[in-house]
């Protein structure tokens, strides 16, 4: 994806300052398009709920409010339909481009509508099946555009179909045209799930993730991932700080099974000066050093037993001890964990301390195997050969090259996917479009 260039108002037509609020939980969205909007004169205000939002909007007494389709603490309706009794003057604006109707249309909408725009043009996963703004092309054309030649969407009550006002309708008529978004709930049609950048794939199985994963990230409750090799749990850990309060702080991964038992405790809890052979200075653990954001246990079923003990008691209580050391420290830090095995079974049967499981398991995401939701090939494919495009030609594939591919079993999952199309775009060599003969499982592991 082509990163979208920050608009700066020349000088000439540079305004006073107004201020926007902006109320999401994903604290990236927020940057992005405090980043556009900062390029536009605004002064932006974040906030990562409705509560929050409220009381930011009280503080400030904002011009406009770009609310996300999704509040960890408050349901978005309520909260739209209290906030304009209270903040009657402030113009509201929701993530995918729709406007309240009783909201006034404020002399700037363009400008919030145009970074929205940015936001979705370099945001293609995040903004999948979202309805093209009506915004402008260029910053120029934003102080060209008159605020009542943008026609509005209305927000509608749940389970009614939103509805697009018509020209007609804006000269007058009461004729309202139905359209579907990515955030809309068609009367006898279940909810859409909006699906999170970082989990490609349409499938059931993979919404579901994304939903799991919004309503638990907001949240400091242990998380832990279960799923097979190679099928991304630890982008799911990585979305899950992303949309977290601790987006700011650390985001610290450590592979249990990839460091040698002997030096697992000194590497998760820290060490003093000469607390064994070779520790000539004092060293902070990966735990402490994620104070305040989140550590990933990755393959937390490698985990020795006698280590899980000391663990449990740093997840229950926050409170760990350094090897060679007798003080206590004090650590905020979330845990998710992550493994490929059935730690639940594993527990049962003694391989893993059942008291540390429920701990870690008190809300569990799983990850589905690549055979479970093929139907995603297309879009993976796409997303990979997207980012390999970066750095080298983009290439594409025939229709044998994809036959070939869907015809696989993949046991690596998508792991193994991604680096089956590596090989391809290498033996490729200078062709622009991948063949059968370029497509070679010659290191999979049956």
């Amino acid at each position: 994806m082509q990163s979208s260039t920050v608009p700066v108002l020349p000088t000439s037509v540079r305004v006073k300052p107004r201020t926007a609020l902006v109320a999401s939980a994903d604290a990236s969205f927020r940057q992005r398009l405090a980043n556009v909007l900062g390029g536009l004169r605004w002064q932006v205000r974040e906030a990562a709920g409705g509560a929050q939002a409220w009381a930011e909007a009280g503080a400030s007494t904002p011009e406009a409010m770009i609310v996300d389709t999704w509040l960890p603490d408050l349901e978005l309706s309520e909260f739209l339909s209290e906030f304009r009794g209270s903040f009657p003057s402030v113009d509201l604006v929701t993530a995918s481009g729709t406007v309240a109707e009783e909201s006034p249309r404020g002399p700037y909408r363009q400008e919030l509508l145009y970074a929205l725009r940015s936001i979705q043009e370099t945001d293609t996963a995040a903004w999948n099946g979202a309805p093209s703004l009506a915004t402008p092309q260029s910053i120029e054309e934003v102080h060209e555009v008159s605020a009542d030649s943008f026609v509005p969407a209305l927000i509608v009550p749940d389970g009614e179909a939103p509805m697009m006002l018509s020209p007609d309708m804006a000269s007058g008529a009461k004729t309202p045209v139905p359209i579907r978004t990515a955030w809309s709930v068609p009367v006898g049609e279940s909810c859409r799930v909006e699906r999170l950048p970082e989990m490609v794939g349409n499938a059931e199985c993979m919404l579901e993730i994304s939903r799991r994963v919004r309503l638990v990230a907001p949240r400091i409750t242990p998380v832990l991932i279960e799923g097979p090799t190679g099928s991304g749990k630890e982008l799911v850990a990585e979305a899950l700080h992303r949309l977290s309060r601790r987006s700011r702080k650390p985001f610290v991964a450590i592979n249990c099974a990839a460091i040698p038992e002997a030096l697992l405790e000194a590497e998760l809890f820290g060490h003093t000066r000469g607390a064994f052979t070779g520790a000539v200075q004092g060293r902070v653990g990966r735990i402490e050093s994620a104070d305040g954001g989140t550590l990933f246990l990755d393959e937390i079923g490698e985990m020795p037993l006698s280590l899980q003990a000391k663990l449990l008691r740093f997840v229950e209580c926050g409170e760990l001890q350094r090897v060679g050391d007798n003080e206590t420290v004090k650590v905020d830090v979330r845990v998710v964990a992550a493994t490929h095995r059935q730690l639940a079974q594993q527990a049962q049967d003694g391989g893993f301390r059942a008291d540390l499981y429920y701990r870690l398991a008190v809300f569990l995401i799983r990850t589905p195997a690549l055979a479970d939701h093929t139907q995603d090939l297309p879009l993976l494919v796409d997303h990979f050969l997207q980012k390999m495009g970066r750095d080298t030609p983009l290439k594409s594939l025939d229709q044998g090259a994809m036959a070939k591919l869907a015809a696989h079993n993949w046991p690596g999952n998508v792991r193994e996917l991604e680096h089956v199309l590596e090989r391809g775009v290498i033996l490729a060599g200078d062709n622009p479009t991948l063949t059968t003969r370029d497509i070679d499982f010659g290191s999979t592991i049956n």
